[in-house]
């Protein structure tokens, strides 16, 4: 099948990208064909996010957002931020001495998913196809040009050979690939390193977001209120922090972002995440309600240090595929959908002119330096780092100096240019973490949790988690870090079990992957591939 433009992955960036590129060949009265695809069974059915969205960009896209009822309704009414300092004590920070960023008036509570749903049926009425339960597995490259991509096999068993229902993949090939898979897209990482579009760049960094949503009684409920927090449950070289928004409908969003930079291999992300759901500040508005979804992902926050060159012959990275997050702000919808404009633009622009097939769109680079969005990321350059380097309180301070005196103009540029996969210490160097059992009242276990985030692999098909030596888990990991892979996967995929011979191996639970990507970042060997399973696999979140 041939297209103009193909954009892989229905979230904020891809949505806007197909959106833009119809609005403008409506107006200037050209046929256009813009093909969507969608490895989640819906749109939406992958989409994690916290969110307090900022909505400059919707309004870019649609003027009037709110005459056409786009999902976003509830209006932040009050930010409170604390540092918490142990399990019991938190102190609530004043305005004065928080980065101005983190302030949310005029900013929404909203689901993404629902978002990027709505978005979608905006999408499909100005003429674009979308097609979800597609998995794009490979990048067609001919000649060092970007071509399209290939939609992977369906109906295959463990080993690979046809089953009664196969199906084989597609080519879908167009003048211009737009790749928007998310943080650590399976393709964008793969044409990052083919094309070295990093080059010069520091490394990309990462952290890993949980997030749950809970029914919550009237009396806990204060639609509007948003809350962060800095400090425990992570400490000492451990950064992040939480988050709990009182969205629609007396429902509670609440979460823990975990840099992944970490460096003791006995930590546990998702059980810091019970922990963090135990603090008094914190349980007071989950008393008595009701535990409803669950999910984590993981989020690209390196910024403008970190972005790679976005463009290449046939093709463009957006949003998160190529890390446009504001971390300043911890948002990354609003500058992800600034992206997809700015690519729509750009292709647009470059589509009028009929020898313009597979060129490298230099041009994107200029587009997006002369746009609100990269002031953004150079006026947040320095968050990232200075959290890296000078730890939670003096990289806060620091942080709240440049963002509210400075404007993060400061005449100097921090760097964090070590490897995030490459922090983690030696098991027996580190302290050892003890970690309570679930009271499944506010802390629960993995295998639980993961049936909440509604995930299903088609039974039977390859292994989509790819050993590059399978040794390395008990050869290495195991004596070195006492395999770290147990503990970051929040979905319990990863287990060293005996086998016949009463010796340890690495047990792969595929059927229980969210998609979250950590094991291909935080993996202290870099062993692990995640590559996309068959369509419609994964996680079906409801409104995340």
């Amino acid at each position: 099948m041939e297209f103009d433009v193909v954009i892989v992955g229905a979230g904020p960036a891809g949505l806007s990208t197909a959106i833009k590129l119809m609005q403008q060949a409506k107006a200037a009265a050209k046929e256009l064909s813009v093909c969507v695809v969608e490895k989640g069974s819906e749109v939406g059915a992958h989409i994690l996010s916290g969110a307090v969205f900022e909505t400059r960009a919707l309004a870019e896209l649609f003027p009037d957002w709110q005459q056409l009822d786009a999902p976003v309704k509830t209006t932040v009414k009050h930010d409170d931020i604390y540092l918490f300092k142990n399990a019991e004590h938190a102190t609530k920070l004043p305005s004065i001495a928080v980065p101005k960023t983190m302030h949310n008036s005029g900013n929404y509570i909203v689901s993404i998913a629902n978002l990027c749903r709505w978005l979608a049926q905006q999408a499909e009425q100005l003429g674009v196809e979308i097609f979800p339960g597609f998995a794009a597995s490979e990048v067609l490259i001919e000649d060092d040009v970007v071509k399209g991509i290939l939609i992977g096999d369906m109906g295959l068993d463990k080993h690979g050979q046809p089953k009664d229902s196969f199906t084989p993949g597609m080519e879908l090939r167009a003048k211009y690939t737009v790749f928007a898979e998310g943080c650590r897209g399976h393709l964008g990482k793969q044409l990052i390193s083919h094309f070295k579009l990093d080059q010069g760049q520091s490394p990309q960094h990462y952290a890993l977001g949980f997030k749950e949503i809970w029914d919550v009684p009237a009396e806990n409920y204060h639609e509007g209120l948003v809350v962060h927090s800095a400090g425990w449950p992570l400490t000492g070289d451990t950064s992040g922090g939480g988050y709990l928004y009182h969205g629609e409908d007396q429902q509670v969003m609440v979460g823990l972002i975990v840099d992944l930079n970490y460096s003791n291999p006995h930590l546990s992300p998702f059980e810091e995440f019970q922990r963090y759901k135990q603090h008094p500040v914190i349980s007071q508005y989950l008393k008595n309600g009701k535990r409803v979804s669950y999910g984590a992902r993981a989020i690209t926050k390196g910024g403008l240090n970190s972005l790679p060159k976005m463009s290449f012959n046939g093709g463009l990275l957006v949003g998160c595929d190529a890390g446009t997050l504001n971390f300043a702000k911890i948002k990354g919808n609003h500058t992800a959908m600034k992206s997809g404009i700015l690519a729509a633009e750009t292709l647009f622009s470059a589509l009028q002119a009929d020898d313009s097939s597979g060129k490298d769109l230099v041009e994107f680079a200029d587009a997006i330096k002369n746009s609100w969005l990269y002031d953004e990321l150079y006026r947040s350059r320095n968050f990232g780092p200075a959290m890296h380097k000078f730890g939670t309180f003096w990289g806060g301070a620091f942080n709240t100096l440049d963002q509210n005196i400075f404007a993060g103009k400061l005449p100097f540029t921090l760097k964090d240019n070590s490897y995030d996969y490459a922090q983690m210490k030696l098991a027996s160097e580190a302290p050892v973490i003890h970690y309570a059992k679930p009271d499944n009242i506010l802390s629960f276990d993995r295998l639980t949790s993961v049936y909440l985030s509604n995930t299903n692999h088609e039974e039977e098909q390859p292994c989509h988690l790819k050993l590059k030596d399978p040794r390395i888990p008990i050869s290495v990991n195991l004596p070195k870090y006492n395999e770290p892979a147990q503990r970051y996967c929040p979905a319990g995929v990863y287990e060293i079990v005996q086998d016949e011979q009463n010796e340890p191996k690495l047990q792969i639970n595929a059927q229980n992957c969210i998609h979250c990507k950590t094991c291909d970042i935080k993996d202290p060997s870099q062993n692990i591939t995640w590559v996309t399973p068959e369509g419609a696999g994964g996680p079906n979140y409801p409104n995340m």
